[in-house]
């Protein structure tokens, strides 16, 4: 069983803080299996957005894992917000959590391509 959205948006926050990240939750989502967007400050005015990856990644070894993938890759802030109000608007119960890192530790399993 894949633990809870808010049980794992609380680990990630005590990991990259534990590296020395500042690391908030903008939107608070379900609890239970609200979807889970990262935006990556990267602390020069570019920010980058992650989302889970898609189902379609995942194989029977994995279905305890949280994968994400990369959707947009050091833009400005504009293009990070005009992608999660679109997200919103599709899925209102989305947690929203930005973790600010010049080096651009984003402290997430990446989906192969």
């Amino acid at each position: 069983m894949r633990v809870t959205s808010g049980f794992w948006v609380g680990g990630y926050l005590r990991r990259a803080m534990a590296e020395g990240c500042f690391t908030s939750v903008v939107k608070r989502g379900a609890e239970e299996a609200g979807a889970i967007f990262v935006i990556l400050n990267h602390g020069n005015g570019e920010f980058s957005l992650y989302g889970q990856a898609p189902q379609s990644v995942f194989d029977d070894a994995m279905e305890f894992e949280r994968l994400f993938t990369l959707l947009i890759e050091k833009l400005d802030e504009g293009a990070v917000l005009e992608r999660l109000e679109r997200e919103k608007n599709f899925d209102p119960d989305l947690w929203i959590v930005e973790n600010e890192d010049r080096s651009g530790r984003s402290f997430l399993q990446l989906a192969k391509d």
